[in-house]
């Protein structure tokens, strides 16, 4: 438990040391490719969010996700990529295919759906190549070009300022 407590705080330190003070300058591009990174702690409606997505224009195929979760049990499985605490070292660096798969893609649109800073998801949510970033007002604001202030419990709330906003920035139809 202690190691574990220590291994986070190694990751955000290494983390935070590499945002800078703001968050790089958004694409002018259309949204048509979305990446979704969940934290399944406190969400674990991911269908509810995607199909919102795709009742907003967002075609289903276009749309990844990547779903950071404790540790699955020992006959659990799961049908979609996950990571978890045990996938990064000490230094940060990542050990999973399914993450590496998802930082290899550019993405128009990063969704980083989480409200609570957790170091894995920060590192990832900073590590991804995509054109505009948002994710909650609680989060670290140099990782995000765009925030909003609700809680991840309330994702038609989210989606609908999301795509708001996202007409008012033109960057949907």
């Amino acid at each position: 438990m202690f190691l574990n407590q220590l291994k986070d705080f190694s990751t955000k330190k290494i983390v935070k040391n590499q945002l800078p003070d703001s968050c790089t300058p958004p694409s002018d591009s259309k949204v048509e490719t979305v990446g979704i990174l969940f934290d399944e702690t406190y969400v674990v409606r991911h269908d509810d969010i995607i199909e919102e997505l795709v009742k907003n224009g967002i075609k289903r195929e276009n749309i990844s996700i990547l779903v950071y979760r404790a540790p699955l049990k020992k006959n659990e499985t799961v049908d979609y990529p996950f990571f978890t605490p045990r996938n990064f070292s000490w230094t940060a660096t990542i050990k999973k295919q399914d993450v590496q798969d998802f930082l290899a893609r550019h993405y128009d649109l990063l969704i980083s759906y989480y409200d609570v800073e957790k170091a894995p998801l920060l590192l990832i949510s900073h590590l991804t190549k995509a054109g505009f970033k948002v994710g909650f007002s609680s989060v670290d604001k140099r990782v995000h070009h765009f925030m909003i202030d609700t809680v991840s419990e309330n994702y038609k709330l989210f989606t609908d300022e999301l795509f708001k906003y996202l007409k008012i920035l033109n960057k949907i139809a």
